[in-house]
């Protein structure tokens, strides 16, 4: 007979955390680091001299790491979409006609 020991996941519906950066704003940061190289690369190819390629990318990244930081802390797990579906709520909601209060008849059989 052999004894079973199972491991219990305790992180279970926890967020993706990584280094205090929260959910998409990891994939985010993915992103703004391919972009950073994509920009090196164009401006290597461009013939601009190496140095001042890695000065502009490496400000461009240390910008981009501190605004997707400031963004996790401020808005959390859920926050930036929230704030972002919100925008798409109407307002008002302006009737040009009385239309839709009129009561449909039906036809009695």
């Amino acid at each position: 007979m052999s004894i079973s020991i199972y491991k219990i996941n305790k992180g279970i519906n926890k967020p993706i955390e990584f280094k205090g950066l929260k959910a998409q704003y990891i994939w985010y940061l993915g992103a703004g680091v391919l972009a950073n190289l994509i920009l090196f690369v164009l401006l290597y190819i461009l013939g601009i001299h190496p140095f001042v390629c890695m000065g502009l990318v490496g400000m461009s990244g240390t910008l981009l790491v501190i605004q997707v930081y400031r963004l996790s802390q401020r808005y959390g797990e859920h926050g930036l979409s929230k704030k972002f579906a919100y925008r798409q709520v109407p307002h008002a909601i302006r009737l040009r006609s009385r239309g839709v209060f009129r009561k449909v008849k039906t036809k009695k059989r």
